[in-house]
């Protein structure tokens, strides 16, 4: 329904932003990723999310489209609603998440308020078959399953399978990685230079 507001930052509280559109103020539910990033008083852009329960309904606001992403993975897993999105979102990044989804890291996940084994466990699960059937359909390279797990074959494929995680099309993957030393840098630093050349924000 809304892509994104924009407007002025009328109030600023734990995990809530209130940006003032033409007067109308909407608040947004946020990150604290999120809420470093603004300032009261001044312009913000904040790419949204309206979240319908079965008696309410919320709006949830991101500062970056990887953030909102992100989001969005995350309550497409059984078992975790936006609170707990919000929760993982909050004490990591979208880069830091990705990487915790395909190198099986449960406890980057458990150091968020309320995130136990099982539900780190349940992510980690879910969100790396997806990208492993998004991965096979693309052609990309992983080693063979053990026991149920996905291991990925390299650097490069597993910096794809964390944008891949962040909604990036395969397509996209490819044009973001193009000209990046996948052969030294760390993981980490081949997905947030992969990000840079995709978030334009």
């Amino acid at each position: 329904m809304f892509y994104y507001v924009e407007g002025t930052v009328a109030e600023l509280q734990p995990y809530l932003a209130v940006i003032d559109c033409s007067g109308v103020g909407y608040a947004c539910m946020t990150t604290n990723n999120t809420l470093s990033a603004l300032k009261k008083g001044q312009k913000a852009r904040l790419y949204t999310y309206l979240h319908v329960a079965e008696n309410a309904f919320g709006l949830y606001g991101f500062k970056t489209q990887s953030e909102l992403s992100s989001f969005r993975m995350l309550i497409g897993v059984s078992g975790v609603g936006p609170k707990a999105a919000l929760a993982i979102l909050s004490v990591g990044t979208p880069e830091t998440l990705a990487m915790a989804i395909v190198t099986g890291d449960e406890k980057a996940l458990t150091v968020a308020p309320g995130i136990g084994k099982k539900i780190a466990q349940r992510i980690i699960l879910e969100l790396k078959d997806k990208i492993a059937k998004e991965q096979a359909a693309s052609g990309l390279p992983m080693s063979g399953s053990t026991g149920g797990q996905v291991s990925f074959t390299s650097k490069a494929t597993e910096a794809a399978a964390a944008l891949a995680v962040l909604g990036y099309s395969s397509q996209e993957v490819a044009a973001a990685m193009k000209g990046v030393d996948v052969e030294t840098l760390s993981l980490e630093e081949i997905i947030r230079q992969s990000l840079k050349k995709m978030v334009k924000s």
